[in-house]
């Protein structure tokens, strides 16, 4: 179990490293997580049980990561009141744009390799 959790914060770490040693915009734990894959994709074997015990257990506490987020709503509901119907178009809009690129490159994806 201390294994699975030193490999997944020297990944994390890894990323962030590298995120801000190249100044990438991509934020360091996703860059992380993909040397992580990467690195379990070589190894061409099943996951490591310590790391994926420690996995199981940080996504069945994940809802408990989202409170953060749910106090944040609440500190600053008198200005999501008062830029709602904003917030709520670019939600919408933002959604619609990105559903029909998605299924503009589905389509010329298809027509390409189908």
């Amino acid at each position: 179990m201390i294994a699975g959790l030193t490999a997944l914060l020297a990944c994390q770490l890894a990323g962030e490293v590298l995120a801000r040693a190249f100044a990438l915009p991509v934020p360091g734990p996703a860059i992380g997580m993909v040397l992580l894959f990467a690195a379990l994709l070589a190894r061409r074997r099943p996951v490591p049980e310590g790391l994926g015990g420690v996995a199981d257990g940080l996504l069945g506490n994940l809802g408990l990561l989202f409170v953060p987020a749910g106090v944040g709503v609440v500190l600053y509901l008198p200005l999501l009141a008062q830029q709602g119907v904003a917030i709520a178009l670019a939600i919408a809009g933002g959604t619609l744009l990105a559903l029909g690129i998605t299924g503009l490159l589905a389509q010329a994806l298809l027509r390409r390799f189908g």
